[in-house]
């Protein structure tokens, strides 16, 4: 995933506006303004690391003099106890930057550990797993992000770069070979070079769409893994595949086993549990 400098800039500096208002008040009040600390940044449960490189901007963005010594890239194992980074510096920078720092890393490791296990399931299948628009608004390049570093594969980030043509797209349209149609000439009035997927909702359908062709992808909604695979019998190679609906951890390995190209999983960012860690003060004896 190709990560914008200028969006990452923009959303440390929306998110640390949201924390401080006009202050941190409670390490004015408690901590000397010329004091310097460290602290280390623990897991407490195994899982895949991700956030690090974010988590680096973010101490540089808060003060520049912070000093920062990664020991655990982004993409490692971790197990509790490991010290992911170690930071030192201005004791009331290191407080101001912890909890956007532990907010990013937890939903980004959640995010980077689930998407690992889904992908160490697809090992030698030859299908890739796919994230979702399925993300929290604004903050959803933080989360595409954690599915690369996790393994697994970005699909359009928004609305702007695919043409992505759904059921309810098909319905106010008038039909698939209405939409599919319009979507072309619509891109050629546009001078615009995207491409065009279409899902599909059963088999008639799908017949309807190989019919018509003029699409770069099929997605096939909800089906089982045998009607699944005789759909990709019928397509039979012609266009590029994607699964979804109804598939999780447990039956990806036997949907993968049809030989579709693609499965999406929404559940990457949109339910994923935060994985535990803590920034931790350490006092010299």
């Amino acid at each position: 995933m190709q990560i914008n400098e200028k969006d990452i800039h923009q959303f440390i500096q929306r998110a640390l506006a949201e924390d401080l208002g006009d202050g941190d008040h409670t390490s004015l009040a408690t901590i000397p303004e010329d004091r310097r600390g460290k602290a280390r940044l623990l897991a407490k449960e195994k899982g895949v690391i991700a956030g690090v490189e974010l988590a680096l901007h973010i101490f540089r963005e808060v003060h520049p003099g912070l000093e920062v010594r990664v020991n655990l890239e982004d993409g490692s194992e971790v197990y509790p106890g490991d010290v992911v980074l170690t930071v030192e510096g201005d004791a009331r920078a290191i407080l101001t930057a912890e909890r956007l720092v532990l907010n990013c890393m937890q939903r980004m490791s959640g995010i980077a550990t689930l998407t690992r296990e889904i992908t160490r399931e697809l090992e030698g299948t030859g299908t890739k797993v796919l994230d979702t628009r399925k993300t929290t608004p604004c903050i959803r390049f933080v989360e595409k992000w954690a599915v690369t570093i996790g393994g697994g594969v970005n699909h359009r980030f928004g609305l702007y770069d695919m043409i992505l043509i759904k059921d309810n797209h098909v319905d106010y349209a008038g039909g698939i070979r209405q939409a599919i149609e319009a979507s072309r000439k619509y891109l050629e009035r546009q001078n615009k070079s995207l491409e065009v997927e279409i899902e599909v909702r059963n088999a008639a359908e799908l017949e309807e769409v190989l019919d018509t062709g003029n699409v770069d992808r099929i997605l096939l909604d909800n089906f089982s893994p045998e009607a699944l695979k005789d759909a990709l019998a019928r397509i039979d190679g012609r266009f590029v595949t994607e699964a979804s609906g109804g598939i999780t951890s447990g039956n990806i390995r036997e949907y993968a086993g049809t030989g579709v190209d693609f499965i999406s999983m929404g559940a990457l960012t949109h339910s994923v549990k935060s994985l535990d860690l803590s920034l931790k003060a350490v006092i010299a004896d």
